[in-house]
């Protein structure tokens, strides 16, 4: 990877880009991440029987009030107008747990990449949360992005070797 950091200055010192020069162009991002947990505790969120309540539903609008605040969470962020935020969460037998995958998109002069990862793991991050009553040793993996389009710097999709890991 040859391309230069453009956080940090001259000197090394944290900087906050200028996009003002930037063309605005539809720009969107997705991310994933994993939930992996006992079966038990599984199907425990599937039927709605958790104490806190409604898992699915909370931590999919948590990851959505986090894509909406990455500004203010990542230092370096530009804040955006997003046009689009979604977070799916599906079950997936196989962990067994939870496989979440958030949307960003916005017209503008930034990406919106630390928007649906910063979705994701709030995402993760609740259902962690609301279920560790019963299994603390649910493990939160694979947060990564899968595909980005729009933007100076061109298309990004995770390739089958990636995909992989």
């Amino acid at each position: 990877m040859t391309a230069a950091l453009t956080h940090l200055g001259a000197k090394g010192e944290a900087n906050m880009v200028d996009v003002g020069d930037k063309a605005e162009t539809t720009r969107t991002a997705i991310a994933e991440g994993l939930v992996s947990m006992r079966p038990e505790t599984l199907k425990m969120i599937l039927d709605g029987d958790a104490k806190k309540g409604d898992v699915l539903g909370t931590a999919r609008i948590a990851g959505i009030m986090a894509a909406k605040r990455t500004h203010e969470l990542i230092p370096l962020c530009h804040p955006l107008l997003l046009t689009k935020i979604s977070v799916d969460i599906e079950p997936d037998a196989t962990l067994p747990g939870l496989k979440v995958t958030a949307l960003a998109r916005v017209t503008g002069k930034t990406g919106v990449e630390m928007e649906a990862l910063t979705a994701v793991s709030v995402a993760c991050l609740t259902i962690y949360d609301m279920a560790k009553a019963v299994d603390r040793a649910m493990v939160i993996s694979g947060i990564r992005l899968v595909e980005k389009t729009g933007g100076k710097s061109g298309d990004y999709k995770v390739d089958a070797q990636e995909a992989g890991q």
